[in-house]
């Protein structure tokens, strides 16, 4: 890990423990259609990536961060590590704030949008990646693991299962797949720890068509 990704999460750490116990606090930096579109707060865009509902929510996310941050650090670069958090984390919440801007009360919190792109920009570029979690036993290939994952938030927005920003999860890892993806076309031809294969990424491509689907016709 570098200094930016050790500062991130520090900064997430600390933003989430004054969110705990600072109800104003959260209520101004939290994910709020109705703040964003009519009180111009868009701060809230980045902002509310650094609030978590509790100390579970908050230790799982900075978990997945540590690992994932760290294999793209070590393989492709700090630089390419920040833009794609960054870039995962407002993607997710410019997602969400399109199909949920017709509702002002819709609110939303965490760095799973951001994270969520740091996995998935891993297993384009890594596409023959297992993954440990925890509780499992045995290792998971990184992409039935992204099928798996999106096929399961897609299942949550559709149901509202939770309080869980579901459609901030698909936009991130959108976001990831597109970056990880571009990183491919550019080094390709050069030695920078690339294993891609095309086959997996269609296969993670089958979940997001239909996230396309059906914010089109949520649109209609």
């Amino acid at each position: 890990m570098d200094i930016v990704s050790i500062g991130i999460i520090i900064m997430t750490i600390l933003f989430s423990i004054k969110g705990f116990k600072d109800v104003n606090f959260f209520d101004r930096y939290k994910f709020n259609t109705a703040a964003i579109l009519k009180g111009n707060q868009w701060d809230r865009m980045l902002a509310s990536a650094f609030l978590h509902g509790d100390v579970i929510h908050l230790f799982f996310n900075m978990y997945s961060f540590f690992f994932f941050s760290t294999k793209l650090i070590n393989d492709y670069g700090g630089i390419f590590f920040f833009v794609v958090y960054i870039s995962s984390i407002l993607a997710g919440n410019f997602l969400a704030l399109f199909i949920h801007r017709n509702n002002s009360y819709y609110s939303a919190i965490g760095a799973s949008g951001g994270v969520s792109g740091l996995i998935f920009a891993a297993v384009i570029l890594d596409s023959t990646m297992s993954l440990q979690m925890m509780f499992i036993p045995i290792p998971i290939p990184g992409w039935i693991f992204g099928i798996i994952y999106l096929a399961y938030s897609i299942y949550g927005m559709k149901t509202q299962l939770g309080n869980i920003g579901h459609d901030a999860h698909l936009g991130g890892a959108f976001m990831g797949l597109l970056m990880g993806l571009i990183y491919v076309i550019m080094y390709k031809d050069s030695n920078y720890n690339i294993n891609f294969e095309l086959k997996y990424l269609l296969l993670m491509l089958v979940p997001l068509i239909y996230l396309v689907y059906l914010v089109i016709k949520e649109k209609k």
